[in-house]
């Protein structure tokens, strides 16, 4: 395993008792307010804010849920007046939530498609929702193989393991990239996420991007081969393969237990480790979708990025919302929360809770800029 992901990973089982603590200290410390604007700038001569008062529920995304919990932390210790439930049940599951006008806000690992957000117009109104970047990580490709903690993967070698082309872990293919590894005839057991899932639509993507000829299917948030294990939520998919010895699945970072081993992914012609960093490098030299409103932020991930150190299987995880709430508390809420998480203490809590790469950039700025344009009433 690489040093980096390793330390960084208990570290963060180590540091969970006062994960809430440190987010409490940078919210306090920073420069930005969680009651305040999403550029964390301030004016003695401007109205304070509105208190924060209420309860509101969002959902979706499980690869947040550990940046949430420490945000979370962080919003209702300095808005002790406010309540957030967060249900990590899936990143469609928290879309279809959201455009039927169950939530305030949703968390998706792949942003609302074109015909989603056309359909938000019926609970958002006639500006519809927007896409905003809050949380990028790295996916990791997890495996459980006891006595092999360095591996070699190439995007071919990964999508012939997940169509079932190779099956065991001493394939000629694979021994061919790991001379080194004393690689066993163990039977190899892929696992996937049985619900909708913006992981699944990244990695899909990925795997497409980078062996098409192998990977035929387009990106897409279901699985879309029949067969294999699998298992719901980020959690879900980390436990069965822990408990399966010769298993592999792809998985969030954050959620990847500290028992399971994580492979280099071949980028360009170099076996690349998993960091926070190559991910980041990634998403800020990628281009913006085209066809948005002005203040959609959805990223159009590069995965054929190829720098020394780009790491091009990953997520951008989006916060979902409306442009406008009709119900002022909720616009309010949404605006003050999303303000919090994408500032730079905001940022800077979610990379020591889960290990995240913070905004950076024009994304940072458009991201900002994104939640300063939401109005409410």
């Amino acid at each position: 395993m690489d040093r980096h992901v390793k330390l960084s990973r208990i570290s963060r089982a180590g540091t969970a008792v006062f994960v809430g603590a440190l987010a409490l200290a940078l919210a306090a410390c920073g420069s930005d307010d969680p009651t305040g604007t999403a550029t964390g700038t301030s004016d003695s001569s401007e109205t304070p804010a509105a208190a924060i008062t209420g309860t509101f529920a969002g959902a979706g995304s499980s690869a947040q849920a550990n940046a949430i919990k420490a945000w979370t932390a962080a919003f209702q210790g300095t808005n002790p007046d406010v309540t957030i439930n967060y249900d990590p049940s899936g990143s469609g599951a928290g879309r279809e939530q959201f455009i039927a006008g169950g939530l305030a806000w949703a968390g998706s690992d792949s942003a609302l498609k074109d015909e989603e957000l056309e359909a938000s117009k019926t609970f958002c109104g006639a500006e519809g929702a927007i896409n905003i970047p809050v949380y990028i990580s790295p996916i990791a490709v997890a495996y459980n193989l006891p006595g092999v903690k360095d591996l070699n993967l190439s995007a071919e070698n990964v999508a012939k393991i997940f169509t079932g082309a190779i099956t065991t872990w001493n394939d000629p293919a694979l021994v061919a990239d790991n001379p080194d590894a004393q690689l066993p005839a163990t039977n190899i057991t892929p696992v996937h996420r049985s619900d909708k899932s913006g992981t699944t639509n990244n990695f899909t993507d990925w795997l497409h991007a980078n062996a098409g000829d192998i990977w035929t299917n387009e990106k897409n948030d279901v699985w879309p081969l029949q067969g294999g294990d699998s298992a719901q939520g980020t959690s879900g998919v980390a436990g069965v393969v822990s408990q399966t010895e010769g298993a592999i699945a792809y998985i969030d970072e954050s959620g990847v237990t500290p028992d399971l081993n994580i492979a280099k992914i071949k980028v360009g012609d170099t076996f690349t480790a998993l960091t926070p960093e190559g991910a980041a490098n990634v998403v800020s030299s990628s281009p913006l979708a085209e066809g948005r409103s002005a203040n959609d932020v959805s990223v159009q991930i590069d995965r054929t990025a190829s720098a020394e150190g780009d790491y091009p299987l990953l997520l951008v995880s989006y916060a979902i919302a409306c442009s406008h709430y009709s119900d002022q508390s909720t616009g309010d809420f949404v605006k003050a929360w999303l303000g919090y998480i994408v500032s730079d203490a905001g940022q800077q809590v979610a990379a020591q809770a889960a290990g995240s790469a913070p905004l950076a950039g024009d994304v940072a700025t458009k991201a900002a800029a994104a939640v300063d344009s939401i109005t409410a009433g």
